[in-house]
């Protein structure tokens, strides 16, 4: 805890007690410059949502307003990072991106240590289809042939104390 005390001691006198650093990274942040505006309604917004977000306007659409506040950001496809080409020269490679290239809006989703949303088939779906149709036709049909021989443990019948039968008794057999 003192070690804590220190620090914050050391950073104090540090960092300027007028503000003027924390002003400039809230004023000058790219956050802002990113953040969805109002879903474009006319033309003239759409075209300049595009230039905001570096599309031309033929390929710029914005995510359809369902209420969830997306505002003008742009419906792009949803490609994994594992679906792109890992010998193309981008950017960044460890993220598989070009500088200015629109994020998607699930970015976070499609890293490459994360969900894969579309990752190709080893074999084609009816290949899946007969696995399962077979590996259960298999089971019903062994559940059939096998019906009607059952297979239990031989056991004699259960004997429950009644008003009518006598089971045992404390007489001696002599």
């Amino acid at each position: 805890m003192s070690s804590l005390a220190k620090f914050c001691k050391i950073s104090t006198r540090l960092w300027p007690q007028n503000g003027v650093y924390t002003y400039n990274i809230a004023k000058y942040s790219m956050i802002r410059d990113y953040k969805p505006a109002q879903y474009p309604t006319t033309e003239e917004e759409r075209a300049k949502a595009a230039e905001k977000y570096n599309l031309i306007r033929e390929d710029y659409k914005p995510i359809p307003d369902d209420g969830n506040g997306l505002g003008d950001y742009p419906e792009l496809p949803m490609v994994s990072a594992e679906a792109k080409d890992d010998y193309y020269p981008w950017d960044f490679p460890e993220h598989k991106r070009n500088f200015n290239e629109p994020m998607h809006i699930w970015a976070n989703m499609l890293g490459e240590d994360r969900y894969y949303h579309n990752p190709p088939l080893r074999y084609p779906m009816y290949v899946y289809w007969l696995t399962f149709i077979g590996v259960m036709g298999g089971f019903v049909g062994i559940f059939l042939v096998c019906e009607n021989y059952k297979y239990v443990q031989p056991v004699v019948k259960k004997q429950y104390p009644s008003t009518n039968k006598t089971h045992y008794t404390f007489e001696s057999l002599k």
